[in-house]
């Protein structure tokens, strides 16, 4: 009986541990998967309802491939990624953030294509998805290049600001994936629309960094 009643627990905890393992791309899908393991009168309720919720996630992954691109594209080209405390080095530094710039220009440039792809593809661009993008990890080499600088303080304050907008298209990227399931007023192409201005700010600030770094 004590076996039995072991076997039973870690069962149940399985069961209440397996959204970990789906990953639907909008707030609609991960409630379907809730609903698949709520209310469940037996285990053959919670097998048939899990396994409808993984099709409806399925489909909503169809519908918007954007979201899964990061982790389904095996074609995409991988930037060197970093080792943690291991030092960049000035002159891969340097060319990582000119590099870097490039990559920003691309996205201003091509705003209107790439944010069809949704959030993810623009967050991808920005560097805070994948590691396909020379913007990966661009607050480590912004923070190294420190030493360049002509005036520490104003390169420190200007570096801050530059985060700060990164940070903030970032974030509106981000809700406009899932704003249509929300209580928030706006909609995905509202929500892209700021993440563009705000990338505008950036750069700005990056070609300031620029400046200061004589690049």
């Amino acid at each position: 009986m004590a076996i039995c009643s072991i076997i039973s627990v870690l069962f149940l905890l399985s069961v209440s541990n397996v959204s970990a393992f789906v990953s639907p791309t909008s707030a609609s899908a991960r409630v379907n998967v809730a609903l698949g393991m709520t209310r469940l009168p037996s285990r053959r309720g919670f097998f048939s309802k899990f396994v409808i919720s993984i099709g409806s996630a399925s489909v909503v992954s169809a519908a918007h491939p954007a979201a899964w691109a990061t982790i389904m594209d095996s074609n995409q080209k991988e930037i060197k990624t970093f080792q943690p405390g291991q030092k960049i080095g000035v002159d891969e530094a340097k060319n990582r953030f000119t590099l870097a710039r490039q990559d920003v220009q691309y996205l201003l440039d091509n705003y209107e294509d790439i944010s069809k792809g949704g959030g993810d593809a623009v967050r991808r661009r920005l560097g805070t998805v994948g590691v396909s993008s020379y913007m990966y990890g661009i607050g480590k080499v912004v923070n190294e290049l420190r030493e360049e600088a002509d005036d520490l303080v104003e390169y420190t304050e200007t570096m801050n600001e530059f985060n700060a907008y990164l940070y903030q298209a970032e974030g509106a990227a981000y809700q406009s994936l899932f704003v249509e399931h929300s209580s928030a007023s706006g909609t995905p192409e509202s929500f892209l629309a700021t993440a563009k201005q705000d990338v505008r700010q950036m750069q700005k600030f990056m070609d300031q960094l620029a400046v200061q770094l004589r690049l």
